[in-house]
């Protein structure tokens, strides 16, 4: 499950921030593990899309907090 939630945009930020440090030492360590890169890359997606959301919400004055974060599966296959 993802830890982004339904939390302020600072949160959010903050969370991808460390997921995109996380992928760099993975990638700059001559071995990543596939498996956790691919976990992570699904989790940014989480968080972006959760953004995309509140930031819609925002637009048309409906409340932020209610945005929630979807599943890997509809995150993953929005263009399919």
């Amino acid at each position: 499950m993802l830890a982004c939630m339904t939390t302020p945009d600072e949160d959010v930020f903050s969370r991808i921030n460390g997921l995109v440090e996380e992928e760099h030492r993975l990638r700059g360590s001559g071995e990543p593990d596939p498996g956790r890169l691919r976990q992570l890359e699904q989790q940014l997606d989480q968080c972006w899309d959760l953004l995309r959301q509140r930031r819609a919400k925002r637009e048309y004055h409906q409340e932020t907090d209610e945005a929630q974060a979807r599943s890997v599966d509809t995150v993953e296959h929005y263009q399919q």
